[in-house]
C-alpha cells in the first residue's frame, strides 16, 4: 500500500467521517447553519479537494463562511427532503437521478446563474432548477496492488477470484450506486441485470451509504473491486494516496468497454437560510476561475467554453479513450428509481442479512 502524507490522511478523514458531519449539522451541535455569514452546502463525496482549493477565495470574498456537508448523493437529497419545511441547506451537489428528484419534489429554487450560459442545454435543466457543475464518468475500480489480471466484462466478477471481495454502494443513497443498475439494466435489459446482480451478491461482502468509503477500503485490501466514479477515483489515487484504479467493463468477452456521463450537478435549496449567498456561490463555483480549476481534480467542466486541458485532464482523456458511451433516459430513470431501488432490497439483498449502509471502513 502506498504511504500517505499528511495531506491524503485528511483527505481520508473527512471521506470516513460524512455522517457524523451531517449529524453533528443537523442536530446543531457543530455549524450555525442558519447564521447570516455562513452559507450551507451539501454535497455528494468526491470533489473535497476542488471545494479545499476554490472555497477560501469565495469566503475571504464575501466575508462569509462556507459550511460543507459531505454524503453520498441520494442522502444529501434525503437530508434536504426531510428538512423541507425548514430548510438548512443553500446550494446541493449531487448526481442524478437524485438532482432531478430534487428538482421534481420541489427541494430546488430555479435560478438562472449567468455562468450556465455555456452549460449545453442537455445538461442542465431547462427552468434553471440545476445546471451540470462538474462532467464525470460511472466507472469501476479495482486495488492494482492486488488484482493482477484486471477484469473485463461483468461476468469476470462473478468468478471465485472475488468471493467476499466486492463492494459497490447502496443504489437508495448513493448514485454511483443506483448507477450499477442504471448501467446493468441499459446493457442487458432489466431482468437479466437483476439476474446478475443477484450472482454478483454471492461475492458481495456489503453495500455502503456512500460511495467514497470504497476506495479507502480499496487500498486497504478490504477489498478488490468496487464501483465507483473517474473523477473520484483518479484523484484518490492521484491525491489521495490510495492503492486505486479506474475501470469500465464490457457486457461481453471481447466487446467494448462501456459507460455512461454521471455529472456533479449543482442547484439553489429553495428557501434556503441564505439565499442571497447561495446564489452568490453557485456563480462563483460555475465561474471561469473555478471551471478552469476542475480538471486539476480530473473532472470535466461543466462548461464547453472551458478545455480539458493540463496533466490530469489529458489523464482524462486517455482513461475514456476507447470506451463506449451510452445515453442515459434520466425520466425514465426516474420513472423506474423507486421500482429499482425496491427490487434490488427485495431480490437482490433479501433476508441475507448483508450489511447495506455501511459508513466507514472497520477500524
Amino acid at each position: 500500500m502506498k504511504t500517505m502524507n499528511h495531506h491524503a490522511t485528511a483527505r481520508i478523514v473527512r471521506k470516513l467521517l460524512p455522517a457524523l458531519a451531517a449529524a453533528a449539522l443537523f442536530e446543531g451541535m457543530a455549524m450555525p447553519a442558519h447564521a447570516a455569514d455562513a452559507v450551507v452546502l451539501y454535497t455528494a463525496d468526491g470533489l473535497e479537494n476542488l471545494y479545499k482549493d476554490v472555497l477560501p477565495a469565495f469566503e475571504k470574498q464575501e466575508g462569509v463562511k462556507v459550511n460543507i456537508v459531505t454524503a453520498g448523493s441520494g442522502e444529501v437529497v434525503n437530508r434536504a427532503t426531510v428538512e423541507k419545511d425548514s430548510p438548512k441547506a443553500d446550494v446541493i451537489v449531487t448526481l442524478p437521478p437524485f438532482i432531478q428528484q430534487a428538482g421534481q419534489t420541489g427541494l430546488l429554487q430555479p435560478y438562472q446563474s449567468v455562468n450556465y450560459k455555456n452549460v449545453p442545454a442537455i445538461a442542465k435543466a431547462p427552468d434553471g432548477a440545476w445546471a451540470t457543475f462538474v462532467n464525470n464518468y460511472f466507472s469501476f475500480a479495482i486495488n492494482p496492488d492486488v488484482v493482477k489480471t484486471q477484469p473485463k466484462t461483468f461476468a469476470d466478477l462473478l468468478q471465485p477470484d472475488y468471493s467476499g471481495k466486492v463492494a459497490y454502494s447502496n443504489p437508495a443513497t448513493a448514485g454511483d450506486g443506483m448507477a450499477v443498475i442504471i448501467l446493468t439494466t441499459s446493457l442487458m435489459g432489466e431482468d437479466k441485470a437483476f439476474e446478475y446482480l443477484k450472482k454478483l451478491e454471492q461475492s458481495a461482502k456489503f453495500h455502503t451509504k456512500g460511495t467514497g468509503y470504497l476506495d479507502v477500503l480499496l487500498s486497504r485490501n478490504e477489498i478488490a473491486v468496487a464501483n465507483g466514479d473517474l473523477q473520484m477515483d483518479l484523484d484518490d489515487s492521484a491525491n489521495g494516496g490510495l492503492s486505486l484504479k479506474p475501470i469500465f467493463l464490457a457486457a461481453k468477452p471481447g466487446g467494448q468497454p462501456t459507460t455512461f456521463q454521471l455529472p456533479y450537478a449543482i442547484g439553489l435549496i429553495k428557501n434556503g437560510p441564505n439565499q442571497a449567498e447561495g446564489k452568490k456561490l453557485i456563480d462563483y463555483l460555475m465561474s471561469t476561475d473555478v471551471q478552469s480549476k476542475v480538471p486539476d481534480i480530473f473532472g470535466i467542466p461543466g462548461r464547453t467554453d472551458v478545455p480539458l486541458t493540463g496533466k490530469n485532464g489529458e489523464a482524462v482523456k486517455q482513461a475514456i479513450a476507447g470506451v463506449k458511451l451510452v445515453p442515459v433516459d434520466w425520466n425514465h430513470v426516474m420513472a423506474k428509481k423507486a421500482d429499482w431501488t425496491a427490487r434490488w432490497k427485495n431480490e437482490v439483498i433479501g433476508n441475507s442479512g448483508k450489511q447495506i449502509e455501511v459508513v466507514k471502513p472497520a477500524q
